[in-house]
């Protein structure tokens, strides 16, 4: 038992480790591609000589932007969404409020005006620029994430291997669906009223979450259907515990969902980065943590009644 609790903490330490060298190399990992690219356009034009015919003009290859798109993430997400939250709460509210005391003095008039002023600043604010722009940054980001995935897939694992485009649409849409349904189960057992039980476990489920969110493209890229990827996490969940730990305690810390989400989308292409560089062991653990197992018997009973139902409209 000691033995398997000691394998336990390691691998939750290993998990931890390899969740960090995103950060670690950012700065190194576009250089590494562009010598790959050039290597291949050598050996390119070395193999088009020794067949004894002229040079052929080959496509030239997307610049290496991995950096690019993270430090993109960081204007969209830190440097026009977050910083106008900030600004806004932390600026033009304390000013309105000076501006109010100074024309109105310390009356009831005063606190009476700016108990109402306050929330229809805050509503307006929220509903034409924190909700749309919101959105829009996690769609953006989301093309920049998937491209940010493939071009550290390439550097490190080569030419991603994807399925028929009918069963790749089909694994998203299970994908999707089993992702929100394992956050809603988060959300359920942190409701569980012993004192730090119910946090721990919603800690627990955000961890296997992240760990999933950034794994997921480099699985997609290798083939790999849902219930392998789901099965894979819970025989090795130690490790990605230990992986999600980072974002999922960092990511909780603000109080504001949408501050919150803000550093989601700025540290998660790093994530991204450390999955496709990661050292995953190949022990799995001799305790599965069976923690989908909920969420897999509700998809398929959704996807079986979604199958039947479009039968009989057949």
């Amino acid at each position: 038992m000691a033995d398997s609790l000691q394998s336990i903490l390691s691998d939750v330490a290993f998990g931890m480790k390899d969740a960090v060298i995103g950060a670690s190399i950012i700065f190194t990992v576009d250089k590494e591609i562009a010598a790959k690219q050039e290597q291949r356009r050598k050996e390119f034009e070395e193999l088009q000589l020794k067949k004894r015919r002229s040079p052929l003009k080959r496509k030239k290859e997307e610049e290496p932007r991995i950096l690019q798109r993270v430090l993109q993430c960081c204007a969209l997400n830190g440097g026009v969404f977050w910083l106008s939250i900030v600004v806004f709460n932390s600026i033009l509210i304390p000013s309105l409020h000076s501006l109010t005391h100074l024309l109105l003095g310390d009356s009831s008039s005063q606190s009476l005006v700016w108990s109402w002023m306050k929330p229809a600043l805050s509503y307006t604010f929220s509903v034409l620029w924190v909700i749309p722009v919101f959105l829009l940054s996690k769609i953006v980001s989301s093309f920049w994430f998937q491209d940010i995935a493939d071009t550290a897939y390439k550097k490190s694992k080569g030419r991603p291997r994807l399925p028929n485009l009918s069963r790749l649409v089909a694994d998203i849409m299970i994908s999707v669906l089993i992702q929100m349904l394992f956050l809603m189960q988060s959300l359920l057992v942190s409701l569980i009223p012993l004192t730090g039980v119910g946090q721990c476990l919603k800690l627990l489920h955000l961890c296997i979450l992240n760990s999933l969110y950034a794994f997921e493209y480099m699985w997609f890229n290798q083939g790999w259907e849902a219930h392998k990827r789901l099965s894979f996490i819970e025989s090795n969940w130690p490790y990605f515990v230990g992986f999600g730990l980072p974002l999922a305690i960092i990511t909780s810390l603000p109080s504001s969902y949408f501050v919150s989400g803000c550093l989601f989308s700025i540290l998660f292409p790093l994530f991204i980065i450390s999955g496709n560089e990661a050292h995953i062991p190949k022990q799995p653990c001799s305790y599965p943590l069976h923690i989908f197992s909920v969420v897999i018997t509700l998809v398929n009973r959704i996807m079986t009644k979604s199958v039947n139902a479009t039968s009989k409209q057949r």
